[in-house]
C-alpha cells in the first residue's frame, strides 16, 4: 500500500525499510538549502491524523528526515477536525509553530488575526505549487499559507451489493438502498449533500435554504443505515453498507482493501477543499517553521506524502512524475472531458453557523 516507487529527475532515494531497530533514514538529495543553525530547538507541529508519511508501509518518515537534516526536534500532535484545532488555538493554552487547516478555517483564522504572515516567494520550493492553488480566496496574496493537499467529495458504492446507482446525490435517498446507505455525521458535509440536490450554494446565508435542506435530510433519514465519518471504512470495506459519501483520497485506500468498491462524483456537483500549511500567531520558532514548510515542498517529500495520504497533490513535481503511483489517476485528477462542478466552503458568519448547527441537532433528534 502507498509505496514509494522511484526517482524524480536528479533526486535519488535509497530503498527504505523498517527493521527491528526502527526506521532507517532515506538517502535523499534535497533541492532547498538547509543548515543546522537551529539544531537543538523545537518545532511544534499540529496536523490531521494520518496526514503525513510516517515510515510505515515502506514510506519515508517525513518528520524524522527533517530532524536529521536540521537537528530541529519535531513535536508532532494531531487533531480530528478544523474546529478542534481552532478551539485549541483560541484557548491560548497551547503553542504551535505549524498548523494545516482547511480553506474555510484559514479564512476564519485570518479574519481573527490568528495567523502569522510569511514571505512564501522566499521559499525556494514554492515554485512547485501549481498556480491554480496559489492566490485562493482565503489567501489572495499568498501571505499566510502554502497548499498541502487537495480533495473532493464523492460517493463510494459497492455494485455487487446495490447494482449501479444513479450518479447523483439522490442515490443516498433511494428507497432501494434502505439500511445500506450512509451519510456524513458532520453538519457542513451532511448539509452539502442536500444543498447540492436543491441547487443551493454551500455558503448560503439564507436561513430558509438551510431549512429546506434540513427537510430534505429528514426525508432521507429513514433510508440511512447510519451517519458516519471514519466508520465508513469498516462499513464499506466489509460490505456492511452499500453506498455512502466520502473523500476521494480515502476511497482509494478503501479500494485497496475491497476492489469491488467504485466511486463517482455526483452530477449536481460537490465540495472541493484544500488543506494548507500555516504558521499561527502563537509561533515560537518562526525560522524553523519556514524551513519545515519549504521541506514539505521538496519533490521527494511531497511525493512520499502524496502516496501515503492518497489525496491529490498541488505539487507539480509530484503530479508530473510518471513514477507517482497515482499518476494521471482519474479520481484524483479528472481530465478535461470529466470536469467536476465544485464549490469551496467559505467561513460563514457566526449567526448562520449557529443556525445550521442547531438544525443539525434537530436532525439527529428527529
Amino acid at each position: 500500500m502507498k509505496k514509494l516507487i522511484s526517482i524524480f529527475l536528479a533526486l535519488s532515494v535509497s530503498v527504505i525499510c523498517l527493521s527491528s531497530c526502527g526506521y532507517e533514514y532515506a538517502d535523499i538529495e534535497f533541492e532547498g538549502t538547509y543548515t543546522k543553525e537551529l539544531a537543538g530547538t523545537q518545532l511544534n507541529v499540529y496536523n490531521w491524523g494520518e496526514y503525513i508519511s510516517d515510515g510505515s508501509d515502506e514510506s519515508i518518515d517525513v518528520n524524522k528526515e527533517f530532524e536529521k537534516l536540521t537537528g530541529i526536534k519535531v513535536n508532532y500532535s494531531t487533531y480530528e477536525s478544523n474546529e478542534t484545532m481552532y478551539s485549541q488555538l483560541k484557548s491560548g493554552g497551547v503553542s504551535y509553530d505549524i498548523i494545516i487547516p482547511s480553506d474555510y478555517m484559514i479564512e476564519r483564522l485570518k479574519k481573527e488575526d490568528m495567523l502569522t504572515k510569511f514571505d512564501t516567494s522566499s521559499l525556494s520550493n514554492f515554485k512547485y505549487i501549481d498556480n491554480k492553488y496559489k492566490g485562493l480566496f482565503f489567501d489572495t496574496n499568498n501571505e499566510y499559507s502554502v497548499t498541502f493537499n487537495v480533495g473532493m467529495v464523492g460517493v463510494i458504492y459497492n455494485p455487487t451489493i446495490i447494482g449501479e446507482p444513479e450518479h447523483s446525490w439522490k442515490a443516498l435517498w433511494d428507497e432501494k438502498y434502505k439500511n445500506m446507505s450512509l451519510n456524513f455525521s458532520n453538519p457542513r458535509d451532511g448539509f452539502m449533500t442536500a444543498q447540492m440536490i436543491l441547487g443551493y450554494s454551500l455558503n448560503s446565508t439564507d436561513k430558509t435554504e438551510w431549512d429546506k435542506a434540513l427537510e430534505l435530510l429528514k426525508q432521507g433519514k429513514g433510508v440511512l443505515q447510519s451517519y458516519v465519518m471514519d466508520e465508513i471504512y469498516g462499513k464499506m470495506e466489509t460490505g456492511e453498507a452499500g453506498i455512502g459519501p466520502y473523500y476521494a483520497g480515502d476511497y482509494l485506500t478503501m479500494n485497496e482493501v475491497n476492489p469491488d468498491l467504485k466511486f463517482y462524483y455526483p452530477s449536481e456537483g460537490t465540495n472541493i477543499f484544500v488543506d494548507s500549511v500555516c504558521i499561527p500567531k502563537c509561533v515560537k520558532n518562526l525560522e524553523a517553521a519556514k524551513l519545515y514548510i519549504n521541506f514539505l515542498m521538496e519533490p521527494e517529500i511531497a511525493l512520499a506524502n502524496a502516496e501515503y495520504i492518497g489525496y491529490a497533490s498541488p505539487n507539480t513535481s509530484v503530479v508530473n512524475n510518471p513514477d507517482y503511483c497515482y499518476y494521471k489517476n482519474e479520481i484524483l485528477y479528472p481530465d478535461d472531458n470529466n470536469i467536476v462542478k465544485t464549490e469551496y466552503y467559505h467561513d460563514i458568519n457566526q449567526d448562520i453557523r449557529s443556525y445550521y448547527e442547531n438544525l443539525w441537532i434537530d436532525l439527529k433528534l428527529y
